[in-house]
């Protein structure tokens, strides 16, 4: 690619499992240049193919990004945000879930937003190409009110004593889990396709002793349209799909007009209310990259917001809503009530 004065210098920070994803989508991304990876580990930051580098500091300084993408786990967002702040980047991605809490969220944000600094949680459920044909059927009213949306998450990768290790070994680690780590999508997603919840209930619990946090259990968002939201996570049993990564799991978004389902092979469908068959929206494809591939259309947008203006999602401002719910829902299942206060602030 061509390095001119619409092109972004890249680079990257952590070269873990899910890491490969975003390098391959920034590889197939147009007017951005590559120019460092890092992670402590120097054979995984060499791997990229990229200048490899085991400081951040280092890199920051020598490879000099306009944008940085952090693919680091939690405790170590806020330090990278610190130092790409200080070293004068114009914009940084980071991944989810976003800092270790609310509090270290609303600093990492607040540095960012007095440097003038773009920063963007990368939270890519939201441009799953399904739940974006979703999106604009519930917007042109094809299921007229809407009164219901279920998601039912089926990853079928927790069962036993090796769950996770082979991928993501951190997982069993984690206290916090299925929601903190996997439903947060879901948080976002319904935020996405419904607008804010008023009112959240949780209910979750630990089937696999192997691991220190919840790996099942529901939650409902209360809309004041009086629409709601279920999500319902298991994540020892799996769904109807070749691959359970595709979607994760299987969702039904119901109406008063009709109702639209999304499978397990990314395809969705469209049922009008009193029909047996319904007729298809989406067709099911060989999508490259993660789910649909969401991260190189996250990437891209976030690309165009910056160089072009267009507007952007999931600022790391807005995002705050997410982990406010999400410690809303913890709150919830220990106390056993519904919780309204969901403020941000």
């Amino acid at each position: 690619m061509k390095n001119g004065p619409q092109t972004l210098r890249v680079a990257c920070l952590g070269a873990g499992y899910f890491s490969r994803f975003h390098y391959d989508a920034w590889q197939r991304t147009d007017r951005v240049r590559m120019v460092g990876a890092c992670d402590r580990e120097q054979d995984k930051a060499t791997a990229t193919g990229l200048t490899a580098f085991t400081d951040l500091g280092s890199m920051l300084k020598m490879a000099k990004p306009d944008l940085l993408d952090i693919i680091t786990p939690p405790p170590s967002h806020l330090a990278a945000i610190r130092q790409a702040v200080e070293h004068g980047v114009r914009a940084i991605i980071c991944q989810k879930p976003f800092c270790t809490s609310l509090d270290e969220a609303g600093e990492a944000t607040a540095l960012a937003e007095a440097a003038g600094v773009t920063l963007v949680v990368h939270e890519n459920f939201r441009f799953q190409p399904w739940y974006r044909t979703m999106r604009q059927a519930l917007d042109t009213g094809l299921i007229g009110d809407v009164l219901q949306f279920t998601f039912r998450l089926r990853t079928g990768d927790g069962q036993g004593p090796r769950a996770y290790l082979d991928r993501q070994p951190y997982f069993q680690d984690m206290p916090r889990f299925l929601i903190h780590e996997t439903g947060v999508h879901w948080i976002d997603t319904f935020r996405y396709l419904l607008g804010e919840p008023v009112a959240v209930y949780a209910d979750l619990r630990r089937l696999n002793s192997v691991i220190k946090g919840e790996d099942a259990g529901y939650f409902i968002f209360d809309h004041d349209n009086g629409v709601r939201a279920l999500f319902d996570g298991n994540r020892l049993l799996d769904h109807a799909a070749e691959n359970c990564r595709t979607t994760l799991g299987e969702a039904l978004a119901e109406g008063t007009r009709g109702t639209l389902t999304l499978s397990g092979d990314g395809s969705v469908r469209l049922r009008s209310f009193g029909d047996q068959e319904g007729k298809v929206l989406l067709e099911a494809r060989a999508w490259p990259g993660f789910g649909g591939d969401c991260v190189k259309n996250l990437i891209d947008h976030v690309v165009s917001g910056i160089l072009d203006g267009t507007p952007l999602e999931n600022r790391a401002r807005d995002y705050l809503k997410v982990i406010a719910i999400e410690q809303a829902l913890y709150e919830s299942d220990r106390l056993g009530l519904k919780i309204r206060e969901l403020d941000s602030a």
